[in-house]
């Protein structure tokens, strides 16, 4: 449980934990010289969450400030937008260090398994966390090809999880900030982030070098680039691919060899 503040009443906040606990909010303690809140804005939405001891808290401050709302820390994450990453893309959002979290799925997958989705719901934004995902193209319900893939996203806009299995059995995938679209440029932000299985999930984040992230037309649907090769690319019939290490990423290459035979592929998205 947590109380949600103004933003101009956090400097009184944090004074106010000084003064009470000199003990813990220091500069000598240095592993508790912060007090432990997420500040967020979104919009003319301004709140800090505070965790544990709402009671405590209500009654120590006399008053002086009055709590807007009384919201979860798991809720505060939640009210983040789902549509949200044109506002920050240059930024490298914060994840979750550990989670026991499980991605549910409204659809059973083909190729994700229990294991892949708790380890990958550790490396999920937060803005993603407490919504269901949904199944919206596979090649064993849709067949394969890129344009249905691109039809059936039409009018989306949420982040998506692209998973793909190779002839050799292995796993691997990206996850993007934008769902997949013909657009002339890339897109995207630093949220999109590559992973494969082998068998422990390997993740590798925005390396901060450029911004190519996705781009697509009806040939291919390419992620990541500005080195030799893209880091992952798919051409029109979603059959064949290829991985290649690539700056954006600083990825070792996802699939088994460098050019790859898709067996399935699945892409998920997520809705409220």
């Amino acid at each position: 449980m947590g109380v949600a503040y103004s933003v101009g009443e956090v400097d009184h906040l944090f004074t106010f934990f000084v003064q009470w606990s000199p003990d813990i909010y220091t500069k000598g303690n240095k592993k508790h010289c912060q007090p432990r809140y997420l500040l967020g804005e979104k919009q003319q939405n301004h709140y800090l969450v505070v965790e544990n001891k709402v009671a405590v808290m209500s009654k120590l401050l006399n008053n002086s400030v009055n709590p807007t709302a009384i919201i979860t820390v798991k809720d505060s994450k939640c009210r983040l937008s789902l549509c949200g990453s044109e506002d920050s893309e240059t930024e490298e959002p914060e994840y979750q260090e550990e989670s026991d979290d499980v991605l549910v799925l409204s659809d059973q997958s083909l190729l994700l398994d229990d294991q892949h989705l708790q380890e990958l719901a550790a490396h999920m934004p937060a803005r993603t966390q407490g919504y269901p995902w949904q199944l919206v193209y596979s090649t064993a319900v849709h067949g394969s090809s890129l344009k249905t893939l691109y039809r059936n996203m039409a009018g989306l806009d949420s982040p998506v999880l692209l998973v793909i299995k190779d002839m050799h059995k292995k796993v691997f995938g990206a996850f993007s900030s934008d769902s997949f679209r013909v657009s002339k440029y890339c897109y995207g932000t630093g949220e999109t982030f590559l992973f494969s299985f082998n068998p422990d999930l390997q993740a590798y984040r925005w390396s901060g070098e450029n911004s190519y992230f996705v781009s697509g037309n009806l040939e291919s649907l390419q992620i990541g680039g500005g080195g030799s090769g893209f880091a992952l690319w798919l051409d029109s019939d979603l059959y064949r691919g290829a991985s290649f290490s690539c700056p954006t990423f600083h990825n070792a290459p996802l699939s088994t060899q460098e050019d790859f035979i898709v067996q399935d592929l699945e892409v998920w998205t997520v809705g409220n």
